[in-house]
């Protein structure tokens, strides 16, 4: 057997937020990590989806970054985005 070659293993402090609220047409279920890994990003994973992203305040500014990232309509997207507008800085 080979030895595992690690680009990086590394442990973490992180803060977690367990974030769930309604929308115009469906639930957001978010945990939002925030760590010193990312540049100031966030990491944000959709539970429900089973997608995430690193976003920061510019990927929010990015147009069609949140629908791609979590494969939402453009309304859903933006109520996701006004959310993530209040609590990413």
């Amino acid at each position: 057997m080979t030895e595992r070659f690690f680009l990086y293993d590394d442990t973490e402090e992180t803060k977690t937020r367990f974030v769930s609220f309604m929308g115009e047409h469906q639930r957001f279920d978010l945990a939002i990590l925030y760590s010193d890994r990312y540049y100031g990003k966030a990491m944000v994973m959709d539970i429900q989806g089973s997608r995430f992203a690193i976003i920061g305040e510019d990927d929010l500014d990015e147009e069609g970054y949140i629908e791609h990232a979590f494969k939402l309509s453009e309304q859903d997207a933006s109520e996701l985005r006004e959310f993530l507008n209040e609590v990413i800085l």
